[in-house]
């Protein structure tokens, strides 16, 4: 690590041209940011790619994938993930006092269209393993976390479940990763020692 002087700590970088931000003289920002350019910049965000289940309430599993999945909290443990209101597992997610999330390698390309695909049959019976307390996970997941529902937040177009960790079971493997409206993996390069 090299040491920086407090001006350097403190002066403000210049932007570059190319991500300099687009409003200015002439732009009327009144209006917001347009949908495309907002879907085009997140798409350039490389994310993690997770199935998220629970149980409605007649106990039949519900998924989706997600890409809006991070930690929140190391004490107390907790995560969070967003679901779109449109989506046709919303009513039981939103009802849901627990649910799982399993990170996906990249070997699960195929489970992550699937759980991203309207309509489809999730899950196929007998292909579906379970947490301690039954909830469905994807069998082989380089992570799966046990979540009590902590809290929920409306914001926009979609709901942010808060969950408490309350159980972590890891695997080996490589992340399947999201990147420019495509799935794809990360480049290996030297570990670290945990």
């Amino acid at each position: 690590m090299t040491s920086r002087s407090p001006h350097a700590l403190t002066a403000p970088a210049p932007v570059p041209a190319a991500v300099a931000p687009v409003s200015g003289p002439g732009r009327d920002t009144s209006a917001g940011v347009d949908p495309a350019d907002f879907r085009a910049a997140m798409a350039r965000f490389a994310a993690g790619v997770v199935v998220v289940t629970t149980r409605a309430a007649d106990g039949s599993p519900r998924g989706f994938t997600a890409t809006s999945f991070c930690s929140l909290s190391l004490d107390p443990p907790l995560v969070l993930v967003c679901l779109s209101h449109s989506s046709s597992s919303f009513p039981d997610f939103d009802a849901c006092e627990e649910f799982a999330v399993s990170i996906l390698r990249r070997e699960d390309e195929a489970v992550a269209r699937l759980f991203a695909t309207s309509g489809a049959d999730r899950f196929p019976d007998g292909e579906q393993a379970h947490t301690p307390s039954l909830l469905p996970v994807v069998s082989g997941a380089i992570g799966q976390l046990d979540c009590t529902l902590h809290a929920r937040h409306r914001a926009g177009d979609h709901t942010i479940m808060i969950g408490r960790v309350d159980d972590v079971r890891l695997a080996p493997g490589e992340p399947l990763v999201y990147y420019d409206r495509a799935f794809g993996t990360l480049t290996p390069g030297p570990h670290r020692a945990p």
